[in-house]
């Protein structure tokens, strides 16, 4: 297993924060760190060795879209979070009180 950097490490930091039941958005999680660059947080997701206990699945798109994480059988992504309680429907959450907002919690 190859060692996190700093960034990744700060990364799968703050997504440890967002609990089961609540997704955040790529943008929301680059904003709380300071960070200009969602693609940024998903290539440092991408790599997370860590997955579940670091619960990458729970960052989506800023449209609400699901976004990477598939798996080989459909969506790993979209099972993951329908387990948790979040409402998907057409590939998007529904519930927008399921979004966790660093600022506000």
């Amino acid at each position: 297993m190859k060692t996190p950097t700093d960034f990744q490490k700060r990364v799968y930091d703050a997504v440890s924060l967002v609990p089961c039941g609540k997704v955040t958005t790529y943008k929301l999680l680059a904003d709380y760190l300071g960070c200009k660059s969602s693609q940024a947080i998903g290539q440092a997701l991408k790599q997370n060795p860590l997955a579940p206990e670091v619960p990458c699945h729970r960052v989506i798109k800023s449209d609400f879209s699901l976004g990477g994480y598939q798996g080989e059988f459909g969506s790993v992504k979209q099972i993951m979070l329908e387990s948790e309680g979040i409402i998907i429907k057409e590939g998007k959450l529904t519930d927008i009180n399921q979004l966790f907002d660093f600022k506000s919690n």
